[in-house]
């Protein structure tokens, strides 16, 4: 198998995106695959992410009269182009939250013997995931530090080769707000809880949600998973994963805050692949870059059928509504204002915690790169404004399906 994606030609590199897959080789695999409305959603969406289709606008430069259409996004969360300034403003909102105390990094991992249940019960399950790693670490705070702690949870349902690898990342502060809300009790700058511990109390409380689900009849168990029905073979499945080592993995603590925010940032809404990470489609098939983590995140290449590229992309879809970030402890939803004044007056900053500032599309990618996408692409000085918008249009605008498709966005 190659590696280095530097031999490749450099005229392929990032010629191809998720959307020119899904725009060639789409509407074969609808027509040989029986699938959910969610996935046909998906699957449309990223295919008419900036067309025509969507509408848009037409831009002119102020100076020199230069040109170009603009089409409107898609805003699916799992299509690759959609979520750069959602991540951004998403980041930008988690500045007021961020306290200045070590944060660490723990990841808990789903036993992949689980995967054909989750796939068929993805809400059920995922649920019961964040469920389970979120009771786990509440706990330790009571029990180990003396309060509540604060954590963020994120989660990822892939592997670099798009296969199906359930996992939470939380992210959280090292510290905890004590129950009377009167001190903030520090934890050791270089350990938060021991892994073995944790993994211990994970096991026991998903595999008990898990049980108590099959008995509410909230799981179910269709083609290869019909053998768990059974109260024989499901006790034995809980049997065994229960004489497992669950994986519970702990990185080093952040440096900073600011790595804090650029962790995050990586992590919230990334989708099963960039488009960046696609190296080639030829003959049906499709090629990308992964890293292989076993083998010290050597990068190399991974070639499939396009139908199996587009199985395994789908294979991450999430359920409608379904929340993939989540907070917990003192930094939940309902009275995360407050805490958080409460833990910066603690740590001795009385500054008020900043309200949400809403940017434009313009101001953000401003602040975050330096770029001002107003500028005009032609002259480089003058401004681009809309002269003229184009609305969803009552006639289907044609998909485009070829692969030098121009993205004009």
């Amino acid at each position: 198998m190659a590696k280095p994606t530097e031999a490749l030609p450099p005229d392929t590199a990032k010629k191809w995106e998720v959307a020119d897959i899904f725009r060639e080789f789409g509407n074969s695999y609808r027509r040989n695959n029986r699938l959910p409305l969610s996935h046909l959603k998906v699957l449309r969406s990223i295919e008419v992410c900036r067309t025509a289709y969507l509408g848009g606008h037409l831009q002119k430069c102020d100076k020199c009269g230069f040109e170009q259409h603009s089409y409107n996004s898609c805003r699916n969360r799992h299509c690759p182009k959609c979520q750069s300034l959602k991540k951004a403003q998403w980041v930008q909102d988690r500045k007021a939250e961020v306290l200045p105390v070590p944060y660490f990094h723990n990841v808990f991992t789903l036993p992949h013997e689980l995967n054909p249940i989750a796939l068929c019960n993805r809400k059920a399950v995922f649920s019961i995931l964040f469920k389970a790693v979120s009771e786990t670490l509440l706990a330790f705070g009571r029990n180990n530090l003396g309060g509540t702690i604060g954590f963020t949870a994120i989660l990822h349902t892939w592997d670099q080769r798009l296969l199906d690898h359930l996992h939470l990342h939380c992210v959280i502060a090292g510290g905890v707000l004590s129950a009377d809300k009167t001190s903030w009790l520090q934890t050791n700058n270089t350990y938060l809880f021991n892994v073995k511990a944790l993994s211990l109390v994970f096991r026991g409380k998903f595999l008990e949600y898990l049980q108590k689900a099959r008995a509410k009849g909230e799981l179910v168990f269709p083609g290869n998973t019909a053998i768990y029905a059974t109260d024989e073979e499901f006790s034995e499945l809980i049997n065994n994963l229960r004489s497992k080592s669950w994986v519970v993995f702990s990185k080093k603590p952040f440096a900073g805050p600011q790595e804090v925010l650029d962790y995050i940032g990586r992590y919230t809404h990334r989708v099963a692949i960039s488009n960046n990470r696609i190296v080639n489609v030829q003959d049906g098939k499709v090629t990308f870059a992964y890293r292989d983590r076993k083998d010290n995140n050597t990068l190399r290449l991974k070639t499939l059928e396009a139908g199996e590229f587009i199985r395994r992309f789908l294979l991450h879809v999430l359920p409608d509504g379904f929340m993939k970030i989540r907070h917990f402890g003192f930094l939940a939803n309902r009275r995360k204002k407050d805490n958080i004044q409460r833990c910066r007056e603690l740590l001795g900053d009385n500054h008020p915690v900043s309200q949400r500032e809403k940017k434009n599309a313009g101001d953000l990618m401003l602040e975050l790169t330096g770029t001002d996408i107003t500028r005009c692409p032609c002259c480089r000085i003058g401004t681009m404004t809309i002269t003229m918008d184009m609305p969803y249009p009552a006639r289907r605008a044609q998909i485009p399906h070829s692969p030098g498709f121009v993205d004009s966005s």
